[in-house]
């Protein structure tokens, strides 16, 4: 039988929550019901029900986003109601009546409840009886109060106003504190041995990194690696970890250790870099496909980095071509190491490629995660699905909302065990799902951001 627990969550990036958690009980082999259909995510609190409190346990250790998990005893409009319920669920609690320390802590979201009132809320409770010690350092048990207050925004007001206007007021036992988040100051970017101006701060890269499912014998490949941000949580998590870069020197940094190499030691993690490798993704080495149980990465879009591949901006005419093969094979040449010219990726072919690439590295059931820019005015849902190609879904699409424009967490699926031959990255058709009709809000997306997403004139 299934028991109903209160979800505490960091007021941070609401829109991973679900994601998270779905991802987080498929790696653990278990399910969750949500006891609302639609959870609101921009609120903290969330009922969820589990077959057992172990399931809780291993949610908030791994979790970046959980702070606590209740054992749900009740919530309501008002004390009248939630005393009723909590008395109606009295085997839930009956059993720490006897002989067990306790302590009482109230609490509101978006409010501060004046002392003098949490000492009269607590007292409501008086009915438990409970005849254990009161320990507010090291209980057995912690019973604990949250009122829901609306959010006001710009409304100045005294500090206590409104007091006891609550919309709904919630009520459990502590289980577990979520100790994940602890990992945002672990791999805080400013305390790291080696980054550089993309690294991807700390708790967005925790928060792909549970995406990915990254566990002890996991393999993972990060195809845009840069200061190798996504590494570092994966690693953590115990997955092996590959990783390559057009540009070899975001990898190696300066000095005789390579960069990412010297972060990854400084996390313990140094072992599950398996490798790093210097090349363009549109002109890979891999000979096979079905390697890797996940593909990571959050891909240059231009506004600090942006994306290249080799060629050239405009090909070399037939008597040029010559010149230049004369050139090189002169005895007169040159002694310097060809540096292959570049030319720009455009965004939105990129991630065409991108799931064609993860199509043919993925196992079957492996995940693609990466973060994907857009413009928010001209977002559709049809962005995401445009890119698709047959034996990959989308399994989550999270925004992380910078007002004019965005940046969605994507993650897709392999859902076949067809093996497909390796892209060509020539072919714009190749991949997608044909839908031509409309521009995607993520093409030309560094022209857009450095027009200020205006029209352009």
């Amino acid at each position: 039988m299934k028991s109903k627990y209160l979800f505490f969550f960091a007021q941070a990036h609401h829109e991973f929550r679900l994601p998270e958690i779905q991802s987080l009980c498929e790696l653990y082999g278990f399910e969750v019901r949500f006891v609302e259909d639609e959870p609101d995510p921009t609120k903290p609190f969330m009922i969820i029900e589990m077959e057992k409190e172990e399931h809780a346990r291993l949610l908030a250790k791994r979790s970046i986003l959980i702070k606590a998990v209740y054992d749900y005893y009740g919530h309501a409009a008002t004390y009248e109601e939630l005393h009723s319920i909590n008395m109606q669920n009295r085997d839930k609690w009956e059993k720490y009546i006897p002989d067990t320390s306790f302590r009482f802590i109230v609490s509101a979201y978006n409010h501060t409840i004046p002392q003098r009132r949490q000492r009269e809320v607590v007292e409501t409770f008086a009915y438990m009886d409970f005849l254990g010690k009161i320990d507010m350092k090291t209980p057995d048990i912690t019973l604990a109060v949250f009122e829901e207050y609306n959010l006001r925004h710009g409304v100045t007001r005294a500090k206590h106003e409104g007091d006891g206007a609550f919309q709904q007021v919630y009520f459990g036992r502590l289980v577990v504190t979520g100790s994940a988040r602890s990992l945002i100051a672990t791999f805080d970017v400013k305390k790291r041995a080696y980054f550089g101006n993309t690294s991807m701060e700390a708790e967005i890269s925790l928060l792909m990194a549970n995406q990915t499912l990254a566990a002890p014998g996991t393999l993972l490949y990060d195809p845009f690696m840069g200061t190798g941000s996504m590494a570092y949580p994966t690693g953590n998590f115990g997955a092996m970890v590959y990783g390559s870069d057009i540009d070899g020197r975001q990898m190696r940094g300066k000095g005789d250790t390579p960069g990412v190499y010297k972060a990854a030691h400084q996390y313990g993690i140094s072992s599950k870099i398996a490798d790093l490798c210097t090349f363009d993704v549109t002109h890979n080495p891999w000979r096979r496909g079905d390697l890797f149980d996940a593909i990571i990465t959050d891909p240059p879009y231009g506004v600090r980095a942006g994306a290249k591949r080799l060629g050239r901006k405009r090909d070399l005419t037939p008597a040029q071509l010559e010149a230049y093969f004369e050139h090189r094979t002169s005895p007169t040449a040159d002694t310097q190491p060809y540096i292959p010219p570049t030319k720009p990726y455009e965004l939105s072919q990129l991630a065409v490629d991108l799931v064609l690439l993860a199509r043919y590295l993925l196992k079957p059931n492996g995940r693609l995660v990466f973060f994907l820019p857009t413009v928010n005015e001209e977002y559709q849902e049809v962005d995401i699905y445009s890119m698709l190609c047959p034996g990959m879904e989308v399994l989550a699409n999270s925004l992380q909302d910078f007002g004019s424009w965005g940046r969605r967490l994507v993650t897709i699926r392999k859902t076949t065990a067809e093996s497909f031959p390796p892209p060509t990255f020539e072919s714009k058709t190749e991949g997608g799902d044909g839908q031509d009709d409309r521009a995607p809000a993520h093409k030309d997306f560094r022209e857009k951001y450095f027009r200020g997403f205006k029209e352009a004139g």
